[in-house]
């Protein structure tokens, strides 16, 4: 069987990489008003940002490289995802590229980065580091006092308390080296992943690689992208290539995301790679560049090939971040007898929300009307409403990443799902910025400034939630568009964040298994329970032929089905849609019954 054209598999359940070109956020939000009150108390203008399903910091990171260019401020990231794995992966990237000069060099930094950040495997060097780096994380995350302390840029104060438990515990099964690669066995997971994305193309996989790359990312802006880099990631995951090929041999757990799958007629817990096998992580770093001489073409080939873009690019990106944290790293050693300053305190700080947090923030009158910029990635589309725009102050922009770099989608769903995005956009109060740049990659929308004010004031007193203060989502999630939504959810099978109890890791309390029209189960991001903690049993993978999925979802969709995606071009935001935190009940361990209509799948 072949996995239908426009189905959106490839892109996954799980994002680990963006599918767009970082951005300076300051360089998006609106101008600094220097006449605020708040800028008034604090000496310093601020920059609130609310960013959704951004997976990887990219945009962080530009932003803190690119902050001398701006008049100071203080920039306040808050990030919301859907799955811990992520979250933990923004932590593991930024304790990697803020480490101190005198512990990790420049170039190793920026290696250790590219492989940990867009490679299935891994070398033994950087897998250290990732096992030293995840222990470090996992003894912090438990100890408020000890995390403000030696990452002050971090603050989890918002999360809740099971949620803290269940990153502890990811970062418990990364540094766990000792259990050998049995525990991820990543290069089996990748190709068992990959012959069913391909089906009967599995033989023709060179072709298929040489189609998607030549006539989809190359006709969409990506030349940069090799024939010879893209089919290596295609074949074996691994995009960055800096050293023997022999020496890519230990699997990158921060990869690994848990599922729900039918075992012998139960529901059972297991680890996997469900991310991206289509598009790869080139898009991010390696297809622009400040140096144009990068992007130079010879006979019609470029010159430098996306892994050595995206090496020169990281690597300037964190030379500027480091010598914007410390102006004076430059200036040689200080004399003798003369004390050092004390560091200055940090201009950054990287909030994390609660899971499912979205439709409730506007609760909370400190995220009413705060933040000037919101970023909503491809994947988050849904989630965009009259509630969430509540949190935007008048006169806040909004950015949302298009889906023009996903290879599975045909040029009128690309178009359906940029005409999809003006309407949730103007439904919540937001409109095209006038004089923005033309651009497929990114739709920019302003808040029109006759709203009424949000709130910029309580903003100040209340920067940190308690735990509770972002209770969990409630039930009533559904927005008047929910129902145009929940029929394109077909698209790719709906994560659901499972953070289970110790005592189960009990089924879904809703039918989460796809319709048979989907060629995989749906994927639940899961985090394992404390008892898994426990070597080794937590980490063990079920051998491939017994974690397959029923026979049911592998049969291809019906006709009526295939008619509806061709005549409708379905909208990017089902390709990760939200997480859901419920428990399941055991009678909802059998598929839904086939139906035509795809809203009543779900």
């Amino acid at each position: 069987m072949t996995t239908p054209a426009g189905s959106g598999f490839g892109f996954g359940s799980v994002s680990w990489w963006g599918l767009s070109p970082a951005l300076d956020l300051q360089a998006e939000s609106p101008p600094v008003d220097t006449d605020s009150q708040a800028d008034k108390e604090h000496g310093t203008s601020e920059l609130d940002v609310l960013l959704l399903g951004s997976v990887d910091g990219r945009h962080l990171l530009r932003t803190l490289a690119r902050a001398e260019l701006w008049p100071r401020r203080r920039f306040n990231f808050h990030v919301l995802e859907n799955n811990l794995e992520a979250v933990a992966r923004h932590m593991l990237i930024f304790s990697l590229a803020l480490e101190e000069p005198e512990k990790m060099g420049l170039q190793e930094r920026s290696e250790a980065f590219l492989e940990v950040w867009g490679n299935a495997l891994l070398r033994a060097p950087v897998a250290a580091v990732v096992r030293a780096q995840a222990q470090r994380l996992a003894h912090l995350v438990p100890e408020p006092d000890r995390l403000a302390e030696q990452l002050p840029w971090l603050s989890l104060r918002a999360l809740k308390f099971r949620e803290r438990d269940a990153l502890e515990a990811v970062f418990r099964f990364w540094a766990g080296g000792e259990k050998g690669p049995e525990a991820f066995p990543m290069r089996r997971l990748w190709d068992s992943r990959l012959r069913q994305y391909l089906g009967s193309r599995y033989d023709a996989r060179r072709g298929v690689s040489d189609w998607d790359l030549h006539m989809k990312l190359h006709d969409r802006g990506a030349q940069a992208i090799h024939i010879r880099e893209f089919r290596r990631w295609r074949d074996t995951g691994v995009a960055f290539e800096l050293r023997d090929p022999s020496a890519y041999h230990v699997p990158n757990r921060t990869l690994a995301s848990g599922r729900l799958l039918s075992h012998r007629g139960e529901r059972v817990a297991a680890r996997g790679y469900w991310g991206d096998i289509a598009t790869g992580p080139f898009v991010a770093f390696g297809i622009e560049a400040d140096d144009q001489s990068l992007l130079r073409t010879s006979n019609g080939q470029p010159v430098k090939t996306a892994g050595e873009i995206t090496l020169h690019n990281v690597t300037a990106l964190f030379r500027e971040v480091s010598a914007w944290r410390r102006p004076g790293a430059t200036q040689g050693r200080p004399e003798e007898g003369v004390p050092e300053p004390d560091p200055a305190p940090e201009t950054f700080t990287v909030h994390f929300l609660p899971l499912g947090s979205a439709q409730t923030l506007h609760h909370k009158d400190c995220y009413k009307g705060r933040f000037q910029l919101l970023y909503l990635a491809c994947g988050m589309v849904h989630l965009l409403s009259p509630e969430l725009g509540d949190c935007v102050a008048p006169g806040g922009r909004l950015i949302v990443e298009l889906a023009r770099y996903l290879v599975d989608l045909r040029s009128e769903q690309l178009q359906g799902f940029e005409a999809r995005v003006g309407e949730l956009a103007r439904a919540a109060g937001f409109t095209p910025q006038p004089g923005a740049r033309p651009s497929e990659t990114f739709a920019r929308f302003y808040k029109s400034g006759d709203s009424p004010p949000g709130g910029a004031d309580l903003a100040v007193a209340c920067r940190s939630p308690p735990p509770e203060a972002l209770a969990t989502p409630s039930e009533s999630l559904a927005s008047p568009l929910e129902d145009v939504a929940a029929s394109l959810e077909n698209l790719v099978p709906p994560p659901e964040v499972v953070v289970p109890p110790p005592e189960a890791l009990a089924p879904p309390s809703k039918p989460l298994t796809p319709p048979p029209e989907d060629v995989a189960p749906p994927p639940e991001v899961m985090v394992p329970p404390p008892a898994a903690l426990a070597p080794p049993s937590e980490c063990l993978v079920l051998p491939l032929e017994d974690l397959t999925p029923p026979p049911e979802p592998l049969k291809p969709p019906s006709e009526t089905q295939g008619s509806l995606l061709e005549v409708w071009a379905p909208p990017q935001e089902a390709l990760t849609p939200p997480p859901m935190d419920q428990t399941p009940k055991p009678e909802s361990l059998t598929p839904p019954p086939e139906t035509n209509s795809p809203v009543s799948k779900f």
